[in-house]
């Protein structure tokens, strides 16, 4: 069930987001082609590489930026002044004009052979190299820039300067994009757009960065060389995104290893059907209602479709896989080797700190730890009937001094509220 879209806040700005690329995009197109394409060589060689990087991306999930070179070949032509010794006269327009140009020629093959597009993404590319480009061309074409660093040593802080701004954007954009995908998701998907900004932000440090740099050198290196330096500068980048891809690859592979090990437990009747899934659906909603994003959320997510592991080593199941009812001691060892089992896994140790504490007093886990158990308890009382989704609630609520913490049943409950309190079990 989707949540409403008037109830999303932030609505109107994504809304506002894709029609601003979209007015920007046709408004680009439209003095290009009553002024004519200016340097039609330097617009080709970019063109192309927009393109090509546009071509060799997949998309894959869990890659912030599935085409960096085409990203870096966007902010470069933004970014480019010289070409050669002498100055470029394209301007800010015709950049934007060459991009969308370029995204378009992309989206032909891909969607000939039944891929997606992906719309927003494309529309904040769109948005992040006009602001690039009109920050940097009308300043460089006026020779205000060169006032202001000379052309000795100090001009690259000029790019530098208009990169990072054009990175704060272009997070910004992205949170709201996220956001909005989010809400796709199923009740209580909507994560605070605040949680999202910081992630984005973070995330500048890695491919972002250099993404950025890549930029940057080329817009400099053509400056110098000509049109072939992004042939040679590019380079390293799209082997960074080869083994960026690589890594996808592996922690999706290790994604669904999880999710088969989650399946064990049902299989071999220690745990309702559906449970691990159902525990980690509601699990992510209550994460991003309590603000995690990112990898914070992958973690949480990983570890409540693993938290029933150590159950394989009993030799009699539990009734509905409620190990509630057992010692403590008990408890705490199944936690313990379901531990151990996630580290075999390659899911990283977080994942299994957050099963290994399954057992802990509540104020002694972490957050992921506490969502987990939470909602896990909640499943199991749904499944035991003791009054349907609300009379499940007010057991928790009636815990929260010493078996949950009151802010995870709280976000719980606001959950639950905007997916109509539907059973757990249900489904």
């Amino acid at each position: 069930m989707r949540a409403p879209y008037g109830s999303d806040p932030l609505a109107p700005a994504v809304l506002a987001v894709r029609g601003a690329a979209l007015l920007l995009a046709l408004a680009a197109l439209a003095h290009t082609s009553v002024h004519g394409l200016a340097e039609p060589g330097l617009a080709l060689v970019f063109g192309l590489l927009v393109a090509a990087g546009e071509l060799v991306r997949r998309g894959a999930a869990g890659e912030r930026e599935p085409a960096p070179l085409a990203a870096a070949g966007a902010l470069a032509y933004a970014l480019l002044g010289d070409s050669a010794g002498r100055p470029t006269t394209h301007g800010a327009l015709q950049a934007i004009a060459v991009v969308v140009a370029a995204q378009a020629l992309a989206a032909v093959p891909r969607r000939a052979r039944g891929r997606r597009t992906d719309a927003d993404r494309a529309a904040r590319r769109t948005l992040t190299v006009g602001f690039a480009a009109v920050c940097f061309q009308p300043l460089y074409a006026s020779g205000q820039a060169e006032r202001w660093f000379g052309d000795g040593p100090w001009f690259p802080l000029f790019p530098l300067g208009v990169l990072t701004l054009t990175a704060l954007c272009d997070a910004v954009l992205a949170a709201l994009l996220a956001r909005s995908a989010a809400r796709a998701e199923g009740p209580g998907a909507l994560p605070p757009y605040g949680s999202l900004l910081v992630d984005e932000v973070r995330a500048l440090a890695g491919v972002g960065t250099a993404i950025g740099a890549t930029g940057v050198v080329t817009a400099l290196g053509v400056a110098v060389a000509g049109p072939w330096a992004p042939a040679v500068l590019c380079g390293p980048l799209l082997l960074t995104q080869v083994s960026a891809r690589r890594y996808t690859a592996a922690r999706t592979t290790c994604g669904q290893t999880m999710a088969s090990l989650a399946r064990a437990t049902e299989i071999a009747g220690y745990t309702p059907p559906g449970h691990a899934r159902r525990v980690a659906a509601l699990a992510t909603a209550v994460g991003r209602e309590l603000g995690l994003t990112g990898p914070r959320l992958t973690v949480l997510e990983h570890a409540a479709l693993m938290h029933d592991i150590g159950q394989l080593s009993l030799l009699d199941p539990v009734a509905d896989g409620a190990t509630a009812r057992l010692p403590a001691a008990e408890q705490r060892r199944i936690a313990l080797l379901g531990g151990a089992v996630v580290r075999r896994t390659g899911a990283g140790p977080e994942v299994a700190a957050v099963v290994e504490q399954q057992a802990d007093p509540y104020r002694e886990q972490l957050l992921a730890a506490r969502i987990v158990r939470t909602v896990n308890a909640y499943d199991d009382l749904c499944g035991e009937c003791v009054g349907g989704p609300l009379g499940a609630l007010e057991q928790l609520r009636l815990g929260t001094g010493h078996d949950h913490q009151p802010q995870v049943v709280e976000a719980l409950g606001r959950v639950l509220a905007r997916g109509g309190l539907t059973p757990a079990g249900a489904g």
